[in-house]
């Protein structure tokens, strides 16, 4: 599970927009589909798991892994590797809180990488902490300002949890200036998708 690929993350709804959700929402755009930065290679619409999923059953093989990892930043806390792949670990099988706490300590030993602070954004809205969420993406945008899933991400919190559509589709507009080919999760293109909610705003 290399940290450096991408994928897309989001949901969607409005407070005083609703139209314009209506319009999203009859393009295909899904709320509540969850995505991280580090599982595919480009934007793909690649599902990695909903809003409220809750821990997964583990194979046998993923136990092992898990006590390997657990191991791992036991015998060497400062093993930033690890502590990010438990993150993921959990990221996968549905345990936020826990997927949080790896994130954070792989943060407090590198605080560089825009991806993983990515998808502690991702675990934090899964948690129900939008406001810290917004955080991680803004993070992740100062270390990389065309970082392409945390600018998505943040339009979509800004706009289904923080109600707040004029930064939500601030933040889409510049990630069309970046990438004019970007897609929504389920493969809608995100410039269409700005332009019907200007016009179910507009409407």
């Amino acid at each position: 599970m290399p940290e450096t690929t991408k994928a897309l993350s989001g949901y969607v709804k409005t407070s005083n927009m609703y139209l314009a959700v209506m319009v999203a929402l009859a393009i295909g755009f899904l709320g509540g589909v969850i995505f991280s930065s580090y599982r595919s290679s480009g934007m793909a619409p690649t599902q990695a798991g909903t809003e409220n999923a809750g821990p997964a059953p583990i194979s046998r093989e993923q136990r092992e892994t898990l006590a390997a990892l657990i191991q791992a930043t036991r015998t060497t806390p400062d093993n930033v590797n690890a502590w990010t792949q438990l993150g993921h670990f959990y990221f996968d099988t549905g345990e936020s809180e826990k997927a949080i706490q790896a994130y954070e300590k792989s943060l407090q030993l590198d605080g560089n990488r825009p991806d993983v602070w990515t998808d502690l954004g991702v675990m934090y809205r899964r948690v129900g902490n939008p406001n810290k969420a917004v955080e991680c993406f803004d993070r992740a945008l100062k270390l990389n300002s065309r970082h392409e899933v945390a600018l998505f991400n943040k339009g979509v919190v800004l706009m289904h949890d923080l109600k707040d559509p004029q930064a939500a589709l601030e933040a889409w507009q510049k990630l069309v200036q970046i990438n004019p080919n970007a897609q929504t999760p389920n493969g809608q293109s995100v410039k269409s998708m700005i332009d019907q909610i200007k016009k179910g705003d507009q409407s």
